[in-house]
């Protein structure tokens, strides 16, 4: 078993119980973040380890830790401050802080992730204090393979990468987009299980077309561009090939790619190591888990439904492929599927006349079904294809906020008795629409999630619980699973296959009750079945190389594999 770090390692006595046993001592073990337990060093370690004298003489348990640092998060005044705050105890004691986000998981998500994150990705060249993960650019991409030689973990099993292009709904962020990363694998392990010993935040600073980031003299990225082209692919190819040298079991989750390039980075490299896009596959199978249940509440099927959705960038175009694989499921063909999934971008529905970029076209309608259409332009509007088409279910990925118009909701009122309504666009000042506005003007009978947390609404003496629509309901089960079966590609049939272990854990315990999606507070159960469902996936497509674990066993797997944030005793190697 390949060694965790030349730090440290993790290993087991003659009894089976595990220890860390560290190849550093005194102040270097208190300021590396995955050794340090600070004052919860025992007096025999700190004897031991040479930290005798270097903490306060109290020995603190981790309970007591924990009721001092959540102390501290509260008092912080803002989401940003918060933020800050999580991000310094990350950099000090790495394990006190995955204790305290498992803990109170339902409080700290909207800060580590979105919405706060999107703030922390604007103010980065102000926030930061200190280094974390690995950045690559032109002035360092020829060094690629010395540059992971170089990172701590010398077993990477997960990375998120990004080239900061598309963050969110807020656009080209440059080097600030690894905030983005770092988020993404606290979730991973604080919801996913996926220790972080073997975790990997990456951006790909290619440049940025902004500007006003170039000329900043705070900017902490490279001052030029953006690669584009054959440039910008021989830097990605470049990248891959360090990465499958260096970590050769690792996972890649593309993240926040622009629509131009998520598309052909997924299909370039998804054969050459496993990986993912989450904005596509991961935004199209929570969408797909909240339409199907939704449908669920309605009595009705997924393959009857008319779907319109706003935005056809990465998110919008991976939403209507993966409602389209959910039609085809229920017993519709492709074509059939396609019929009934309408795509907008910025200049209205996409048809076959338009000239689109080559990833809209598979979701481009027949002009000659839409002729009969009552419309005023040559390209129907939002609005028209709401009423044409009779939609039963609207969605916003669009990144424009309010988006949806008092008529439309109106529209989709009078096309079903309980419309389907997200709007899903991050952070929540993108949101298509507020919840409260869609169920005032549905009278309470929409069927609403959106991709930011809302607070429930309370319409006619009756409280709504708005769902969210949070890609971490997939991608934490879905990277874990591909991880735990050694998968050498990740198949459409994972990615699907998590989408439906949500849609069935959902209708196991909350359906009744009414909701649409479960509670943050339950990502780690629900991260548990998506791996599950994922291992099993990976066997039927004959993806799985691992003789660990089997389909039959996957559940006992996922449990006993699952890491939890908990002190191990340290000795001296």
């Amino acid at each position: 078993m390949a060694r965790i770090s030349k730090y440290f390692d993790i290993k087991r006595d003659a009894l089976g119980r595990e220890y860390m046993e560290v190849y550093l001592d005194g102040i270097a073990l208190l300021r590396l973040v995955m050794t340090n337990k600070g004052t919860a060093f025992t007096p025999e370690e700190r004897v031991s380890l040479g930290l005798d004298g270097l903490l306060p003489p109290q020995v603190n348990t981790m309970e007591q830790q924990l009721a001092r640092v959540y102390g501290g998060f509260r008092r912080e005044p803002t989401p940003i401050a918060k933020y800050q705050y999580l991000r310094a105890l990350q950099e000090r004691n790495e394990i006190l802080f995955y204790a305290l986000l498992e803990r109170y998981l339902g409080e700290m998500l909207p800060i580590v992730y979105t919405p706060t994150v999107g703030e922390a990705v604007q103010q980065f060249n102000f926030l930061y204090q200190s280094a974390r993960g690995v950045s690559f650019s032109p002035l360092n991409i020829d060094r690629a393979r010395r540059a992971l030689a170089g990172f701590p973990w010398e077993d990477v099993r997960m990375i998120v990468a990004t080239d900061s292009s598309a963050i969110l709904g807020i656009g080209d962020q440059g080097y600030g987009g690894l905030a983005i990363p770092i988020g993404k694998l606290a979730l991973y392990t604080a919801g996913g299980g996926v220790s972080p010993f073997h975790t990997m935040p990456v951006v790909l600073d290619v440049g940025t077309d902004r500007a006003d980031l170039i000329h900043d003299p705070f900017y902490l990225g490279v001052r030029q561009r953006r690669l584009r082209g054959e440039a910008y692919f021989d830097f990605f190819d470049r990248f891959v090939d360090a990465v499958k040298n260096s970590c050769p079991r690792a996972v890649i989750q593309w993240e926040d790619l622009s629509k131009e390039a998520a598309f052909s980075v997924l299909e370039r490299y998804r054969k050459v190591l496993p990986s993912f896009n989450d904005d596509i596959q991961g935004t199209g199978a929570v969408t797909l888990a909240g339409v199907a249940s939704a449908c669920r509440l309605r009595g009705e099927s997924i393959k009857d439904q008319s779907v319109v959705i706003l935005g056809a960038g990465a998110g919008g175009i991976g939403v209507a492929w993966a409602i389209c694989q959910g039609m085809i499921r229920d017993g519709l063909t492709e074509e059939e599927a396609r019929a009934r999934i309408f795509v907008l971008d910025s200049k209205g529905l996409i048809t076959k006349d338009r000239p689109v970029e080559e990833y809209k076209r598979k979701f481009a309608q027949d002009p000659e079904k839409i002729a009969s259409w009552k419309r005023a332009g040559a390209v129907p509007t939002l609005l028209e294809t709401i009423q044409n088409a009779r939609a039963t279910a609207l969605i916003g990925l669009s990144g424009q906020p309010r988006a949806f118009s008092e008529p439309m909701i109106q529209a989709m009122a009078e096309n079903s008795p309980r419309p389907i309504i997200f709007p899903l666009s991050n952070p929540t000042s993108s949101c298509e629409a507020l919840p409260e506005e869609i169920l005032a003007l549905t009278k309470g009978s929409a069927l609403v999630a959106t991709g930011s947390p809302f607070a429930p609404v309370e319409i006619d003496g009756k409280t709504i619980p708005i769902g969210q629509g949070n890609n971490a309901f997939i991608f934490p089960g879905l990277g874990f699973g591909s991880i735990l079966s050694d998968a050498r590609e990740i198949t459409d049939g994972m990615v699907l296959a998590a989408a439906y272990a949500l849609v069935d854990y959902t209708a196991e315990k909350h359906l009744d009750k009414g909701l649409i999606y479960p509670p943050v507070e339950e990502l780690q159960e629900v991260s548990q079945r998506v791996a599950v469902a994922v291992i099993r996936a990976a066997f039927a497509d004959g993806v799985a190389t691992s003789a660990k674990v089997d389909a039959e066993g996957a559940e006992a797997y996922v449990k006993a594999r699952f890491w939890r944030p908990r002190y191990l005793p340290v000795v001296r190697g």
